[in-house]
């Protein structure tokens, strides 16, 4: 008994000193590696009926929509921090950002959780990994990882960033039709898949070859065709020409189901298997927690980009 116990508390200086020295460690920098790809643009999701799930039945998506190409980068989501920490939009306070929820219902169910009204952590400035920045002013991003996704962000915080700019996350009827079009494929890109294409667990990515060391995210829109010091990419992009919708990093979906209140998430991550990146694969936990494997895009309203038009014309 006495050698069990000797033993888990050795284990548990080791855990503690192994976690220690990781907190100390800063994220280094990185070249930065420009894919050419836009991740400020948006691509027009039409109404219409799609095949849904492994089994492929009928769902009809009622209103046309707008969906980021990318995940939403680093650079985006400092950008964000900064404006909203300029409106009040946040609160910084023990090294973490949090910011008001106005709640969800609550049924009283046996595994239903209550989420109540409050302030919500987004993330945590000293997290190990994270690639943003505080110098106790402003957000900024650790050099190199600008185009990379934003990750160690909860569901709140990626809610939030979507609130702030009159958007919203994609329900997982929209994120999946945005994923694989009308045909019912099994990965956005079609049928099959290697290395060259995604970033995920067997495909020891040509990001890590070119830098030599495991690096857990691509820049967005990596894997797009083109040859980066010597490596060719297959284009991944989905019918509609969304990157990295299979791949990467997981992307919150904004979906929340009565009697639950967990939030799901869809696309696999680096840290996943083939299966994981079906295009009917999804995975999900609380709207707390936050992971360096779990990013986000935004959907919009039509009506909210042809306001912009309309204001960019008054503007000219």
């Amino acid at each position: 008994m006495k050698r069990i116990i000797d033993f888990l508390i050795t284990f548990s200086l080791l855990f503690t000193v192994s976690c220690t020295a990781q907190k100390s460690k800063p994220v280094e920098p990185i070249k930065y590696i420009d894919t050419g790809v836009d991740y400020n643009a948006w691509v027009t999701i039409p109404q219409g009926e799609f095949l849904k799930g492994q089994h492929r039945h009928v769902v009809n998506i009622k209103e046309p929509y707008q969906i980021m190409i990318t995940d939403v980068t680093n650079a985006q989501y400092a950008k964000f921090l900064n404006e909203a920490l300029d409106s009040g939009a946040i609160k910084i306070a023990a090294d973490t950002v949090c910011g008001y929820y106005k709640g969800d219902p609550f049924d009283g169910w046996k595994h239903e959780f209550k989420i109540g009204p409050g302030d919500k952590l987004y993330l945590r400035i000293n997290e190990p990994g994270i690639r943003l920045k505080y110098d106790g002013k402003r957000f900024s991003v650790v050099k190199g990882y600008e185009n990379h996704p934003a990750t160690f962000i909860t569901w709140f915080g990626a809610n939030a960033y979507a609130k702030f700019y009159g958007w919203s996350l994609p329900s997982e009827n929209q994120w999946e039709k945005a994923a694989r079009g009308t045909d019912g494929r099994t990965y956005p890109w079609g049928e099959d898949i290697s290395g060259n294409v995604a970033n995920y667990l067997s495909s020891h990515t040509l990001f890590e070859k070119i830098f030599h060391k495991q690096i857990t995210t691509t820049p967005v829109g990596f894997f797009n065709g083109k040859t980066y010091d010597g490596y060719e990419t297959r284009d991944n992009r989905s019918p509609y020409g969304l990157y990295d919708m299979a791949g990467n990093v997981w992307q919150w979906c904004g979906d929340d189901y009565p009697d639950v209140h967990y939030r799901y998430m869809r696309g696999g991550s680096r840290n996943n298997y083939e299966y994981n990146l079906f295009t009917w694969a999804r995975n999900s936990a609380g709207p707390e927690y936050y992971s360096m494997y779990i990013g986000f895009r935004c959907v919009r309203e039509l009506e909210v980009v042809q306001e912009e038009v309309i204001e960019e014309i008054i503007k000219k």
